[in-house]
């Protein structure tokens, strides 16, 4: 008799995978931390929505509403997430926050979390890439009268209308929550230390992502060469308005370093349009001031943090994190083949230009595939 396979995660990587094994008629049980499904998409800012096609962006064997429209809004895609649980029968169990991963005496994967403990033969890890809030400490950061927010804090900028409010980041939260601050009636700037690249959600009026589709079949040299002519067609060059590019394509940029590209949605025309100011790196924070690099000190009533956020892994497996993560603290792999890592798998933690819920709904497949095929059996 086998074991359920454990999933830790009840967020579009989770669910993709309890749809997988459930499609396959494959025991499982879902752990998730909060009290909902598709928790972190709950929290996010109001006006978000995915920045890929539904025809590219549904969980396995469940293809999105018909009347949806061809970016789902956050809301939408909780909704649907619902609807999912409901059409495969998944009952994650809830407030389960698991505090640590270890490999058992008899090959057993024990996951323990806050009341519980858990042990499976095969796990697979599905928290996702932005689970831990990344907010580093701005020089005087404590003299600051205003308010500091971080990104996930922020729901709409009608509690800033009228105000000059700094973000720091132009990652593509950044971008937009200074795009949502500039429609609310506040003054917004950016403050970006270096070179940026950006992508245009749409170009020409179709969408982007179907072209990167096409492109990623293609030898990565013409991919970046193609890529590289695009970007330059639709977003030009920037630096008379304080954005540097950099030496390298956005397609590069994600396949090398693992870091997504700016999707543009608007926020660059207001930034030729004055409404949004770029600002270098950041000196120093005053009581009402900031200074930054180029000696410019300015009045701001709020800053919002867009600096992203961490995987939290390496505090789940512990001694085991040498192994698994890289030195940004992803999987170096979906599984591991040696024998102390039998049975572990991750899912949900790569950025492919072409689409993360693409890639997810295709990495679910390949997971379970590899599960299927090494299934242990319990005596």
């Amino acid at each position: 008799m086998t074991k359920p396979i454990l999933i830790i995660g009840a967020g579009p990587a989770g669910l993709a995978m309890a749809g997988q094994l459930a499609y396959h008629h494959v025991p499982f049980t879902l752990l998730e931390a909060s009290a909902y499904i598709g928790y972190a998409w709950r929290q996010h800012y109001d006006r978000l929505h995915l920045h890929t096609v539904k025809e590219y962006s549904a969980l396995p064997h469940l293809p999105f509403p018909a009347h949806y429209p061809r970016y789902i809004s956050r809301l939408q895609l909780v909704e649907y997430m619902e609807r999912y649980t409901e059409h495969f029968g998944i009952t994650p169990l809830f407030n389960q926050q698991v505090t640590g991963i270890r490999r058992g005496r008899q090959g057993e994967w024990r996951v323990e979390t806050q009341t519980d403990r858990f042990e499976a033969r095969q796990v697979v890890v599905a928290t996702g890439y932005n689970r831990v809030p990344y907010q580093p400490e701005l020089p005087g950061q404590q003299t600051f009268r205003g308010i500091i927010w971080h990104s996930r804090d922020y729901r709409n900028g009608a509690p800033f209308a009228g105000e000059q409010v700094l973000v720091v980041g132009m990652g593509n939260t950044g971008a937009e929550i200074a795009l949502d601050l500039y429609e609310y009636g506040a003054k917004p700037f950016i403050s970006v230390r270096g070179p940026v690249n950006i992508v245009k959600r749409d170009m020409f009026g179709r969408p982007t992502q179907p072209t990167a589709i096409f492109l990623n079949k293609f030898p990565n040299w013409f991919y970046d060469l193609m890529a590289g002519l695009s970007q330059r067609l639709t977003v030009g060059d920037l630096s008379a308005y304080g954005l540097q590019k950099p030496p390298y394509p956005p397609s590069y940029q994600i396949r090398k370093l693992g870091k997504i590209p700016v999707i543009d949605l608007g926020t660059l025309d207001q930034i030729k349009a004055g409404n949004i100011s770029v600002v270098p790196g950041i000196r120093q924070v005053n009581a009402k001031t900031v200074t930054f690099t180029d000696g410019r000190d300015i009045p701001f009533d709020a800053i919002i943090m867009a600096t992203g956020y961490r995987t939290g892994l390496a505090a789940l497996l512990g001694p085991l994190a040498d192994q698994v993560l890289n030195p940004k603290g992803y999987p170096r792999h979906m599984w591991f083949d040696t024998s102390e890592l039998t049975g572990l798998c991750f899912l949900g933690f790569t950025t492919p230009l072409t689409g993360i819920l693409r890639s997810i709904q295709m990495d679910s497949e390949r997971v379970v595939q590899h599960l299927l095929k090494h299934q242990p059996m319990d005596g």
